[in-house]
């Protein structure tokens, strides 16, 4: 009987996972199933270039998982039974695992202000990139776009907008200062920037309200806007947290160093799903710079269980933080593991070449499923009633 690994979503967690557990699992004694509700994978770190116009190349699952052993199911996950250990999907279907790996990822937190879900868009997912690039291209010169969030998404979402569009009005609200994370150098670069795609900047500005026309500011001020585009922060699917598994406030995966559920040892979360520890032991931030290697350590801690090897040690830390400024300007600011600022950061053209070259590598990755993991051979223990090949 072959033990059955059943991964949920296929962003750069999910699709990492299912193909270094193809790499470090032998056929003959796994069946691994990846579902996703697209049949695409998505290039999540390029929605704010669809949003502007700038079309993707298509990356079908079938064509990745070709030749892998990983089965590819194009549906939506409905619910998880944990204590059946059972996946519903929509239309009713269902599959069984033996051990599951959630990486159902996260989309724009949009339920915490009024007017936000109604009235704005985000640029989360493929579906809300493409509406947005539909309302930007029917905007004549002079119209108002307001991006409100100043963390990652919305630096890149505002300064892609104004770059591609310099015949609008743009403008960026931010709860903070202006990139007060980064390092002096930078900030000083960013600001630069800003100033010289003519972006507005309203700093240390919450927003109480999102209407049809603008922006309702935490103090009563008016900010006029024809789009607005929210970046403040991400949710998780309400999947997780609708089962007995240990989620956090956030409603995430609560998990240990080896992305295991604390409360569920057949279950493991990846990526933004999971409320994990890095080498550190500080949480892990929603990015794919996360997404990616607690992928590769679930994937790892997986084939170690299934075969009694020694577990694989967290050693999962930030080196940089990447900005796109547009497509030939960026940021790469060096971080410690822990994710803080060092002094240093590369800037301008040289940045934009390599953030391009680190989108592409996480691509690749994703691309070529079994490429990152060292060869199998088989070796089989027994694991129960049954019979478990890994590399070795």
């Amino acid at each position: 009987m072959k033990h059955r690994i059943v991964v949920l979503g296929a962003g750069y967690a999910g699709a990492n996972a299912a193909g270094r557990l193809a790499k470090r699992l032998h056929p003959a004694d796994t069946d691994i199933t990846l579902v996703n509700a697209e049949p695409d994978f998505v290039e999540r770190v390029r929605m704010h270039q669809l949003a502007t116009g700038q079309d993707l190349k298509p990356r079908p699952l079938a064509g990745v998982f070709a030749g892998t052993g990983v089965q590819v199911r194009t549906a939506r996950v409905t619910a998880v039974d944990v204590e059946r250990k059972i996946v519903a999907l929509a239309g009713g279907d269902e599959i069984a695992y033996d051990t599951l790996v959630y990486a159902l990822g996260s989309t724009a937190a949009v339920d915490g202000v009024p007017g936000v879900a109604e009235h704005a868009h985000h640029i989360a997912g493929k579906q809300s990139a493409l509406r947005l690039r539909e309302r930007l291209a029917g905007l004549a010169a002079g119209a108002t776009v307001l991006v409100v969030g100043g963390g990652l998404t919305g630096i890149e979402a505002v300064t892609e907008i104004a770059e591609a569009r310099p015949d609008l009005e743009v403008s960026l609200a931010a709860r903070g200062g202006l990139g007060d994370w980064l390092s002096e150098k930078a900030q000083e670069h960013l600001r630069r920037t800003f100033a010289r795609l003519g972006i507005t900047v309203h700093e240390h500005t919450g927003v109480a309200a999102v209407e049809p026309d603008g922006v309702i500011t935490a103090d009563g001020r008016t900010i006029r806007s024809q789009v607005t585009v929210w970046t403040a922060g991400f949710a998780v699917d309400p999947i997780a947290a609708a089962t007995t598994l240990e989620v956090s406030a956030t409603g995430q995966i609560v998990v240990d160093d080896t992305m295991r559920s604390v409360s569920h040892g057949d279950v493991y979360a990846v990526g933004d799903a999971a409320l994990a520890p890095g080498a550190t032991g500080t949480p892990l931030r929603m990015s794919c710079a996360s997404g990616v290697p607690s992928a590769y350590q679930a994937a790892d801690a997986i084939a170690a269980r299934l075969t009694g090897r020694p577990l694989p040690p967290n050693k999962i830390g930030y080196t940089a933080q990447c900005i796109s400024l547009g497509r030939r300007d960026a940021i790469v600011q060096w971080v410690t593991p822990d994710d803080q600022p060092k002094p240093s950061a590369v800037t301008g053209r040289m940045a934009a070449r390599l953030k391009e070259l680190i989108c592409r590598s996480a691509a690749w990755s994703v691309h070529h499923p079994t490429s990152m993991a060292p060869a199998r051979r088989r070796h089989t223990v027994p694991d129960g009633n049954a019979l478990t090949t890994v590399d070795v």
